[in-house]
């Protein structure tokens, strides 16, 4: 993924779109931020450790409503219900993450996010991410920039830090399949800590997406990534002007048909991704046979 990269021809108004998903995100986020201080009831969800809640359920169903409304013949991948076809041979795909972050509103701690997506076939052309607690949204239409809260242009800040080039602030995100005793992932962590001021680990990835493209921390390192809500805050990212790239240095060309495999990522401000990737290319050396 590149920022500046134009969005193919579309059978869909971007603005329009974006104006859509926007206003679903925020009415999802004040669904939440009304029901977080109450009792909830919450579910294991898989064997990885992650849960559910009935507030998931019900943001999710208020975005698709609100989607099915506006394109009854989009395709829809939703964290809760999975896939909703859409129209035979329909090219246009949302992802919807209702609640990026139910572990830490399961436990009282006020770190999450609603994130949606649209993607041309498997290409990402729209996203946005809203932040509940704050009111903020943020997003990105691929190839026309970012925008903030205000709406006005987000470019990534410069936020002079003392020894940021030497031990940058990073983030670290990995998908639910990937285990404790996983060696690429306990590696790549390991390692990582090393060279940075402080590695944090949100739960959250859209939450850390937005403080990367606002310049409040200076890079995240994702392994394994989970794909619903990896687009909405990489597309952000890179349209502020963060640069991608694979783990292994490759270009990063970010696609909801690649598995999570091929999904591996840094992400960080310009000048200091060049000493990331140095880093988990040593690891990944390592640790290949």
């Amino acid at each position: 993924m590149r920022s500046g990269t134009p969005s193919p021809a579309l059978p869909v108004d971007l603005a329009e779109a974006r104006r859509v998903a926007v206003e679903a995100a925020e009415a999802a986020g004040a669904l939440l931020r009304a029901g977080v201080g109450g009792p909830l009831e919450v579910h294991l969800k898989g064997t990885g450790g992650d849960v559910v809640t009935e507030l998931d359920t019900a943001a999710e169903e208020l975005i698709l409503g609100r989607l099915r409304a506006a394109y009854p013949g989009h395709r829809v991948i939703a964290e809760e219900s999975g896939v909703l076809d859409g129209a035979p041979g329909e090219e246009m795909v949302w992802l919807v993450d209702p609640l990026d972050g139910t572990n830490n509103v399961a436990i009282g701690m006020p770190v999450y996010a609603v994130g949606l997506a649209l993607c041309a076939r498997a290409t990402p052309v729209l996203g946005v991410v809203h932040d509940p607690v704050t009111g903020r949204t943020w997003s990105a239409v691929r190839g026309e920039g970012a925008r903030g809260p205000d709406g006005a242009p987000l470019t990534l800040a410069e936020r002079p830090r003392p020894g940021r080039d030497r031990n940058p602030v990073l983030a670290w995100t990995q998908g639910h399949q990937v285990t404790a005793g996983d060696p690429v992932a306990s590696g790549l962590r390991s390692a990582l800590e090393l060279r940075c001021a402080r590695m944090l680990q949100l739960w959250a990835p859209l939450v850390a997406w937005t403080m990367l493209a606002r310049g409040d921390i200076d890079g995240i390192v994702g392994y394994l990534p989970e794909i619903v809500d990896l687009p909405p805050g990489a597309l952000l990212a890179a349209e502020a002007g963060v640069r991608l790239r694979r783990l292994d240095g490759e270009p990063y060309e970010l696609g909801i048909d690649r598995p999570p495999s091929e999904l591996g990522f840094v992400a960080a401000r310009p000048e200091l991704l060049g000493g990331l990737l140095e880093t988990t290319g040593r690891v990944l050396g390592g640790i290949a046979p």
